[in-house]
């Protein structure tokens, strides 16, 4: 009976412990998921906080003059500057010893693969947008909307030919801080000299004013020159590649010097949250009415962020799992903390070095993708500039009441999808390659001042879809490349082999005592 029950109490007890026991596991694995996407919580914190500290300052009377909203910017102005610094050694060290990692015919399909994916999901984005364009119709009924700034003009064949130009920058050290860019110059005219006897009859006459016509000057602008870095780095590695033992050197510089790199980022990414806050406050400060603006644009907005939406949450996840067969909002939940970086800073080269660690860190890709695709999508794949482009410009011929032909749609669908290529990976420079929509679609280029109010708030979102296509890209790459690098680690292992063997055969020296003769075993 004692027994019995002793065995009864000790039952009661450990029943008691259960539930306890169970209460640290649970406050153990949450304190383990707030370890590990604290980052993430405290750059959503600072965006959420951001808009309340902007709301709040906004209601401030007086209003903060130009000086002040530069102070109340310059904490967001730091963080922009220190990613910045960074996109340099990182293009070039990861493309250099990703490329140089890899033969010159791997090399070949995995960039095959990536440009394929870049053109195949750019063109899907603008279809999207065409589409929700065409069926919504936001440009109808829309009110007028006090311009902003009009755009320089642009020419659409010099454009393309300033694309080509920064391919093959001729001072790689220039790249770095310098790209070409054609500017327009409208010719003065001298003022026609006439008496008012010859203009007395033409009074009640409408006088157009004179055409403007323009000359060009092909200017090397301030700005990084990304697209020149990255061919420049691209052909530097297949050199080193096929060099073998005599470039292996240079690849270990470059993966040093890489590594080095990512070491920096991430002390300047535990800052991001702070930076964001003050970026997304002041651009919200410097809003002259937000709610009106909202108000006149605020179908196309819809429509914008609507296509942004469809592409990023149901055409990006579907074509990763038809290739990869595992769950997208996974894959898309281990880069939450890129994507929030993006939506702050509004720079998808800004946000490469966070796209790195996400990929590499949290998701396992093989860093012989990542430091080959990602440099090359942050240059050229921007699927969500092509949608926004294709969207702003039918939303502005239906402002004006234009009827556009399909043949005008389809022109308006592949001059985006190559606009989009030629955009710098900085803030607003859509809204650049967007007068080159306008202009191949008979539009003026003016009309960009009518959606240049909002689209400090578009390009976030857009540059968020952007980095996604880019780490999407960069999964689906590595799963299809996965046969190729089997090999090149098989083979790399039998080379590690035979370099043993050789240095043991090197090393396995016996001096006879007696004759004083070497032998070799």
């Amino acid at each position: 009976m004692e027994e019995n029950g002793f065995n009864n109490i000790a039952v009661v007890s450990n029943n008691n412990e259960k539930p306890i026991s169970r209460k640290k596991t649970i406050l153990k694995k949450v304190a383990q998921v707030l370890k590990d996407n604290l980052l993430l919580i405290l750059l959503l914190c600072g965006l959420v906080v951001g808009i309340g500290i902007g709301a709040g300052v906004r209601s401030k009377d007086p209003p903060l003059t130009t000086r002040e909203q530069m102070y109340f910017r310059f904490p967001g102005e730091l963080l922009m500057r220190m990613l910045k610094m960074m996109i340099v050694p990182l293009i070039v060290s990861t493309l250099i010893a990703g490329v140089s990692s890899v033969d010159a015919a791997t090399c070949g399909r995995i960039g095959r693969r990536a440009v394929i994916y870049y053109m195949a999901t750019t063109f899907i984005a603008v279809v999207i947008g065409i589409g929700l364009v065409l069926a919504i119709k936001p440009g109808k009924d829309a009110s007028p909307v006090n311009e902003g700034s009009k755009p320089e003009p642009a020419n659409t064949a010099d454009s393309f030919l300033d694309l080509l130009r920064n391919m093959f920058p001729d001072n790689i050290v220039e790249a770095c801080f310098k790209q070409t860019k054609t500017k327009q110059i409208p010719i003065e005219h001298e003022p026609v000299q006439s008496n008012l006897t010859t203009l007395a009859p033409d009074l009640n006459t409408t006088i157009s004013p004179p055409e403007i016509k323009y000359t060009f000057e092909v200017r090397k602008e301030n700005g990084l020159n990304a697209l020149g870095l990255v061919v420049f780095s691209i052909a530097i590695g297949v050199v080193v590649s096929i060099m073998g033992d005599e470039g292996e050197p240079i690849r270990k510089l470059m993966e040093c010097l890489a590594e080095a790199s990512m070491k920096i980022v991430t002390l300047i990414i535990w800052y991001s949250p702070i930076g964001v806050m003050f970026l997304v406050a002041a651009e919200i400060i410097k809003m002259k009415d937000p709610v009106e603006e909202l108000k006149a644009l605020g179908l196309y907005i819809a429509t914008v962020l609507t296509g942004l939406g469809v592409h990023g949450f149901i055409v990006l996840p579907l074509i990763y799992y038809l290739f990869v067969r595992k769950n997208p909002y996974l894959y898309m939940a281990g880069v939450a903390q890129a994507l929030a970086t993006a939506l702050g800073t509004s720079s998808s080269s800004a946000t490469l070095p966070v796209t790195y660690k996400c990929l590499e860190d949290k998701l396992g890709v093989s860093r012989k993708i990542t430091r080959f695709v990602l440099p090359v999508g942050a240059t050229i794949n921007m699927d969500g500039t092509a949608l926004y482009e294709a969207v702003a410009a039918l939303f502005i011929a239906q402002l004006r009441g234009i009827s556009l032909s399909a043949g005008k749609i389809v022109a308006a669908s592949i001059t985006a999808t190559a606009a989009s290529i030629g955009a710098a990976a900085v803030p607003q420079a859509g809204i650049v390659t967007m007068v080159i929509v306008l202009t191949a679609l008979g539009l003026p280029s003016d009309d960009v001042a009518k959606i240049i109010v909002v689209d400090w708030m578009l390009d976030r979102f857009r540059t968020m879809i952007n980095v996604w296509g880019d780490s999407v890209g960069a999964g689906i790459v590595a799963k299809l490349s996965e046969k190729e690098f089997e090999k090149l680690d098989e083979s790399s292992e039998e080379i590690d082999k035979i370099s043993e063997v050789r240095g043991t055969e090197g090393t396995m020296l016996h001096i006879n005592p007696h004759d004083g003769e070497t032998t070799k075993f």
